[in-house]
């Protein structure tokens, strides 16, 4: 299993940390479960015992080394519980989070920007497959022969059909139903304030956290929040 990891040492990952998670995965994976990113922390001062986190095609694992290195927490999300993913890269690394359906927030910080990009990424491609699945088609060619006769077609008339790549990724939000009705956040801004339209994915990332302190600090209900959440999500 070590040999299936080096290909992540070239994106400045600490070696000792991923071969301390990779002898700790072979007893962690599911049947079919298989490992898409790993990304360490690289914090400014020296960190003997940085935190990872473990993107799968099943789940996203974080993983805290506890007792001088001698033992290791694993904390797993699946991609089904998963609503959003964020990440703010800042002067020293990013901020790699997201959030759960039951509005928990989980964060890593310092991770380096390149391995960020990268979950990140990975993490959009698995919430979009959940939501989209991909389904093996017969070819076209075949699947008209067994509707109409050989007869009926000439090879030469039936054009090939390329699968349409999917370039979005879609953020997975909870169906939820409420009694209560709240005017859209983009309707009507005041005076001077900008559009969500206009905000960049940070400045809508911290207009979320604004709200869950309001929510929280009991200055609005929870209605409201998840009103405010579904508007500003819809844009980043």
């Amino acid at each position: 299993m070590k040999e299936q990891f080096k290909k992540f040492l070239n994106e400045e990952q600490d070696p000792k940390a991923i071969e301390k998670i990779t002898s700790k995965l072979s007893d962690l994976l599911m049947k079919n479960e298989e490992v898409g990113y790993i990304a360490v922390q690289k914090k400014p001062a020296i960190t003997v015992f940085p935190d990872s986190i473990v993107l799968t095609n099943k789940r996203i694992i974080i993983c805290e080394p506890r007792n001088l290195g001698l033992s290791m927490n694993f904390t797993d999300y699946t991609w089904d519980n998963i609503a959003a993913t964020f990440v703010k890269e800042n002067i020293l690394g990013s901020e790699f989070s997201f959030n759960t359906n039951t509005d928990l927030a989980i964060s890593i910080d310092y991770i380096p920007k390149i391995q960020a990009r990268k979950i990140y990424t990975y993490a959009k491609e698995q919430l979009d497959l959940l939501k989209n699945p991909v389904t093996i088609e017969a070819p076209v060619s075949e699947t008209l022969k067994s509707v109409e006769p050989e007869s009926y077609f000439d090879e030469d008339e039936i054009e090939e059909i390329e699968t349409e790549e999917v370039t979005s990724f879609a953020e997975i939000m909870p169906a939820t139903t409420y009694t209560e009705t709240f005017e859209p956040l983009q309707q009507q801004p005041s005076s001077g304030e900008r559009k969500l339209s206009e905000l960049s994915k940070e400045e809508l990332f911290d207009k979320l956290q604004n709200y869950k302190k309001l929510l929280d600090n009991g200055l609005i209900l929870q209605g409201e929040y998840d009103t405010y959440k579904k508007e500003i999500l819809s844009y980043m």
